[in-house]
C-alpha cells in the first residue's frame, strides 16, 4: 500500500473493513493505481438524457458491453452505471474492473423545476453484480431535497454494514436557483459539504465558476477574500469544504467539449488538491481509439506526467 492511499484511508476509521477494502479496490486499480488519483467512468447519460443524445454520435456505444471494455482498456479506476447496463456486462466482465450502481436516475421526459430521481436499484442488487460502491444523487435546492437526504442516508447506512463504499452526486437545481448558480462557487461548496455530511466516502460535484449566488454568502467571500479567480484556487476551496480535504472529491466533465479546455480543467483540478475526473460522454462520444487516447492523456495529468 502506498503512503498515499493508506493516508486516504486513515480519513474513514469510523468504516468497517469490508468498506475499507473496497475503497483499497478503487484507489489501487488501473493506470493511477496508488497514486490516490481516480479516474472514472460513468455511463448513466441513456437513463439522463436519453439514448439517441447520448449515444448516436458513437453508435457502439448503444451495446453497454463497449463501455465495460473502455474502462478496462482505458485503465479506469472504475465504472459507474445503472442496474441495467451494470446487468447487461456483469458476468462477461466479473473482477476485471471495479464497478459502482448508480442506485437513482432522473429522466427528462417531463420538465420540473424542481428535480428528484427515481430509486431504480438496491444495494442487494449491487452486492449481487459484485460492486464496490454505490452511486446516489442528490439536488440540493430542490424542494424534494429533504426526502433525497433522508433516501440518502439510509442507503449509506445500508451500504456501510454491508461493506460497499458511497459515490454521491451533489448537483445543485431547483427552481430557487439561478442558471448560473448551479455552478455558484458558494453552492457547489456547500452541496460537497453536505454530501459529506451525509457519510458520503467519495464526492462527484460540478467543476465551479466564480459566481456567488447566495448574498449571505457572498458577504463572507468578499469580506475575508477567499481566493477563486483561477479553477485552481476553486476546486481547492470545494476541496477544503469536506472536512479540510478528508473526503475524496471528484469533479464532472460535463458535456462533450474541446480535449484543450478538458485538459486545462484535469490541472486544475490536479492543482487545486482534486482526486480526479468522473468523465463519461467527453470519452464515450469519441471513437474508441480516440477515446483511449483521451483518457490517457487525462491519466497522464493526473499522474504528473503532462
Amino acid at each position: 500500500m502506498t503512503a498515499r492511499v493508506q493516508e486516504i484511508l486513515s480519513w474513514y476509521r469510523s468504516d468497517n473493513p469490508g468498506v475499507l477494502t473496497n475503497l483499497y479496490r478503487l484507489l489501487n486499480h488501473g493506470r493511477l493505481a496508488g497514486t490516490g488519483k481516480l479516474v472514472i467512468l460513468p455511463v448513466d447519460q441513456g437513463f439522463e438524457h436519453g439514448p439517441a443524445r447520448s449515444f448516436a454520435v458513437n453508435e457502439p456505444a448503444y451495446d453497454p458491453r463497449y463501455h465495460y471494455q473502455l474502462a478496462i482498456d482505458a485503465g479506469c479506476n472504475a465504472y459507474a452505471a445503472p442496474l441495467g447496463f451494470l446487468e447487461a456486462g456483469a458476468a462477461d466482465f466479473a473482477g476485471q474492473i471495479p464497478l459502482i450502481l448508480k442506485l437513482n436516475s432522473h429522466d427528462v421526459l417531463h420538465k420540473e423545476a424542481d428535480p428528484i430521481s427515481a430509486v431504480t436499484g438496491s444495494v442487494r442488487d449491487a452486492l449481487r453484480i459484485g460492486c464496490v460502491a454505490v452511486g446516489f444523487t442528490i439536488y440540493p435546492v430542490s424542494v424534494h431535497r429533504v426526502e433525497m437526504y433522508q433516501q440518502l442516508r439510509e442507503v449509506i447506512a445500508e451500504a456501510k454494514s454491508a461493506g460497499l463504499a458511497s459515490v454521491v452526486w451533489s448537483y445543485p437545481r431547483g427552481s430557487d436557483l439561478s442558471k448560473p448558480g448551479e455552478t455558484a462557487l458558494d453552492v457547489g461548496a456547500y452541496a460537497a459539504q453536505i454530501a459529506a455530511q451525509l457519510g458520503a466516502h467519495l464526492i462527484k460535484v460540478k467543476l465551479p465558476t466564480d459566481h456567488l449566488e447566495q448574498e449571505d454568502a457572498r458577504k463572507v467571500y468578499e469580506k475575508v477574500n477567499v481566493p477563486r479567480s483561477t479553477l485552481t484556487e476553486r476546486v481547492r476551496h470545494v476541496v477544503q469544504s469536506t472536512f479540510a480535504g478528508r473526503r475524496i472529491v471528484i469533479f464532472s466533465g460535463g458535456e462533450k467539449t474541446d480535449d484543450a479546455a478538458v485538459f486545462e480543467q484535469a490541472r486544475a483540478i490536479r492543482d487545486g488538491g482534486g482526486f480526479g475526473s468522473i468523465i463519461g460522454r467527453n470519452a464515450f462520444q469519441r471513437e474508441r481509439t480516440a477515446a483511449l487516447e483521451f483518457l490517457g492523456n487525462i491519466m497522464k495529468i493526473y499522474a504528473g506526467e503532462s
